[in-house]
């Protein structure tokens, strides 16, 4: 099980999550309670093991202008949400870097087509809301054997159930494993990656 820990802004929570197992981490560059600035990014990469992704994410924003804030924060990995088209993987791409792109459950059902990106991710309709939801319902999008990321609402004591349910190829957590918004919980971390991990 490929496990992504998002949101993380400490060097403590970089560590614990790459120490616990954790396959990518992630870096929120859009306005959230857990926005790091690319400086801030630069400076938490230097607990990021070699080869262990890291990834910056964006909600809105022209791919174009998420591509150049990842490189300005020394990142390969770009995660797009909402609007998104091809036309934005091809942008990622032709800059050198990875993508996650990310879908909601409510979005058309093209956008759940192979755009090329290296990984989709598969969230709640409403994202952000840190609420659990039908995981079982994203067997009928027919994924086939695609990577893909199970998100929303995950915690230590569902991820199991909710990725089996899923069927997921990964899981991504970030409000999860908090002890309030934005404040990452490091034994909640350990145990999301753990429990996440003893789902294979």
């Amino acid at each position: 099980m490929f496990v992504k820990v998002c949101g993380l802004s400490t060097p403590e929570s970089v560590r614990t999550a790459a120490e616990a197992g954790a396959d990518a981490v992630g870096f929120v560059l859009t306005r959230s309670p857990r926005e790091v600035t690319p400086d801030q990014v630069r400076g938490l990469l230097t607990h990021v093991p070699p080869g262990l992704p890291a990834v910056g994410v964006f909600r809105h924003e022209p791919a174009a202008d998420a591509v150049a804030a990842a490189r300005e924060a020394g990142l390969a990995w770009v995660q797009l949400h909402g609007d998104r088209s091809p036309a934005d993987v091809r942008t990622v791409h032709d800059a050198g870097m990875k993508l996650i792109r990310a879908v909601t459950m409510g979005a058309a059902p093209e956008a759940f087509d192979n755009w090329g990106e290296e990984l989709l991710l598969i969230d709640a309709t409403v994202p952000g809301s840190g609420e659990a939801w039908d995981y079982g319902s994203v067997r009928a999008k027919a994924l086939g054997g695609r990577t893909w990321l199970l998100a929303g609402g995950l915690d230590p004591a569902n991820v199991a159930r909710a990725a089996a349910e899923a069927g997921a190829w990964g899981v991504d957590v970030s409000s999860g494993v908090e002890s309030a918004r934005g404040v990452k919980d490091l034994a909640k971390i350990k145990d999301f990656v753990r429990a996440a991990k003893s789902a294979e």
